[in-house]
């Protein structure tokens, strides 16, 4: 097998992409300039603000330092050249996979981001698991659309699972059947 394409992909630099980006701005899409990382932890000060600006009540630094010490979970950010766009973490363990945590910048939302980042998420637990599950606001429509785009049925429900300002809201439960996928 010949790994020399595969290589030469995840290394690639597309200069004329950027260029074009630059000089005209309006020829190349947001999300085609976008790429996907591991997290680190020098991230986390980008990321707590892209956290704070989506949710009511945002995961905590402690919560995302301890996403980085679990063995099971896989951190990553999205970014448009050296500004963090959106990121994800992601779980897999005992053949099924949970998307823990999405989030993309607010003035990035609808550009493709957030499909993106979905996509390389289930293309990583593909390998590993039968099934990726995630959690999601009922209210939370577009995110909704957006999953179920991708494939995902809702399964179930957690009753008053999120904290909202009056009081509690339900988690739809949807899930993605990978061994289907080809």
């Amino acid at each position: 097998m010949n790994l020399l394409p595969i290589i030469k992909k995840m290394f690639s630099y597309d200069a004329d992409r950027e260029f074009y980006a630059k000089v005209f701005p309006d020829s190349v899409k947001p999300v085609d300039l976008a790429r996907l990382r591991k997290m680190h932890k020098d991230d986390l000060s980008q990321v707590l603000k892209i956290e704070a600006q989506n949710y009511q009540y945002p995961w905590s630094e402690n919560i995302f330092q301890d996403c980085f010490t679990a063995i099971s979970y896989s951190c990553w950010v999205c970014e448009d050249q050296e500004k963090i766009i959106g990121y994800a973490i992601l779980s897999v363990a005992a053949g099924e996979a949970h998307i823990i945590n999405i989030s993309i910048d607010p003035a990035m939302q609808g550009q493709g981001i957030g499909t993106k980042i979905m996509k390389h998420l289930i293309k990583i637990a593909k390998k590993k698991a039968e099934t990726l599950f995630l959690e999601v606001r009922p209210s939370n429509q577009t995110a909704i659309k957006l999953y179920d785009g991708l494939g995902f049925n809702e399964v179930g429900r957690r009753k008053n699972y999120y904290p909202a300002k009056t009081g509690r809201e339900d988690a739809v439960i949807l899930a993605l059947e990978l061994v289907s996928l080809f």
